[in-house]
């Protein structure tokens, strides 16, 4: 340790009640600020693993980021279905490995309703390999089973084998029920963080069962009505379905089958890739993103702006111990040198604390965060980017202790021995 640095660190010590309080108003905005930027990673990151391990999605031609939102995250609905025989084309390619189909466009009581297969519980992932699981009950085994996400099993209070009626169409109220074939819930699936968490599921079969007497939207009058029973004999085989999601049997093949079908002459489709539709969607939705770190840069700024006021409102106070500092030997620039060293190590000690607080809260919030918003916080380490943050603070702290530093340093050379008011 160098003499400026033991002498700096005594000094800090001496005014040990003013320098604590500066270090936890530096702690905490590094805590938020590390906090946020653990957050807003976090959030990027689920926001990109919404879906994973799926290499195409495929529906009818529109918009790229119009099919990524209703087929992933019940957003909006498709401009066009795609036709039975298209998908089983499709499915049937030899470098196609796996296919999970996907029918929207009815609800239950403001939740989205899915038609799909047993396939989606099998090949769906998220979170990088994360699988679904079943918090009680299993997949489709009935026609008329249904398979709850964990949002919608929670906010209803519903359990396993307690009766949903789906209702046609979009909105929280619907006048159009299709309550003479109601379902029994099979399953409840564990939280997700994702749409699936907000996502009543049921079987593709079932999607087509429930509308069998339906026309242009419309149900037929009672005495032509099938029930349920007489649904179950019949064929029934979906003419369309909204969407589908494709797993190659290799990578590399994903771009050549993504361009066929996106010249498909038979229909209008369109393969997307979700991991490059999901980084344009996030660059539009980023900003509230960049707001917050500006926010917290802001409030770190104000804690080194509080450090500097207090070095500087302490310099008058101090004039006597710069004044028996020269007297035993110290030149300008070692007192130039000590101001610069206290508002280094201040930083330093505020940044210190502030990694640990933002450590402590991480693992005390990660559970919280896991459970409500489905938001992974990984305790590891820091990264090269909170490194440079870091540094970046430290150094700040260095150049504004430079302003007191000058003003000591003026004042010894002015008052010499003797101190002058």
């Amino acid at each position: 340790m160098t003499p400026i640095l033991g002498l700096a660190l005594r000094s800090i010590w001496n005014r040990r009640t003013t320098a604590l309080l500066t270090i936890s108003a530096i702690a905490i905005s590094v805590a938020l600020l590390l906090g946020v930027q653990k957050l807003r990673t976090a959030a990027k990151d689920g926001f990109a693993n919404t879906v994973s391990g799926v290499d195409l999605i495929v529906g009818a031609r529109s918009g790229q980021l119009n099919l990524l939102l209703y087929s992933v995250f019940r957003v909006g609905d498709a401009t066009a279905n795609v036709s039975w025989a298209s998908y089983q084309k499709i499915a049937r390619h030899p470098d196609v490995a796996w296919t999970i189909p996907i029918s929207l466009g009815d609800s239950y009581r403001g939740y989205r309703v899915m038609g799909t297969t047993n396939d989606y519980f099998e090949h769906y992932h998220f979170a990088g390999t994360r699988e679904l699981r079943f918090e009680a009950g299993g997949r489709f085994g009935d026609l008329y089973d249904a398979v709850l996400g964990a949002d919608v099993a929670r906010e209803l209070r519903l359990k396993l084998g307690d009766p949903i009626v789906v209702a046609h169409g979009l909105g929280n109220v619907s006048f159009a029920n299709h309550d003479d074939k109601p379902f029994r819930v099979a399953g409840i699936l564990g939280r997700t963080g994702t749409p699936v968490d907000r996502t009543v599921h049921v079987g593709l079969e079932a999607i087509t069962a429930i509308h069998v007497d339906w026309q242009s939207g419309i149900q037929a009058p009672p005495g032509a009505r099938v029930g349920a029973a007489q649904a179950r004999t019949m064929d029934l085989t979906p003419d369309s379905i909204t969407a589908f999601m494709v797993g190659m049997r290799s990578k590399v093949l994903t771009f050549t089958m993504q361009r066929a079908i996106n010249e498909y002459r038979q229909e209008p489709l369109m393969a997307i890739i979700p991991g490059v539709a999901l980084t344009q969607l996030w660059d539009l939705v980023g900003i509230a993103d960049t707001a917050l770190m500006i926010v917290a840069g802001f409030v770190v700024l104000a804690g080194l702006l509080g450090m500097l006021t207090a070095i500087l409102t302490s310099l008058n106070e101090r004039r006597r111990e710069m004044a028996i500092l020269r007297s035993v030997g110290a030149q300008p620039r070692h007192v130039f040198s000590l101001l610069v060293a206290e508002a280094g190590t201040l930083a330093t000690c505020g940044v210190l604390a502030g990694v640990a607080l933002t450590f402590a809260a991480v693992a005390a919030a990660r559970p919280v965060l896991e459970q409500r918003f489905g938001i992974f916080l990984e305790i590891g380490g820091l990264t090269r980017y909170d490194l440079g943050l870091l540094g970046a603070i430290v150094g700040t702290a260095f150049l504004m202790g430079a302003l007191p530093a000058w003003r000591a340093y003026r004042n010894t050379l002015s008052d010499g021995l003797t101190i002058r008011v």
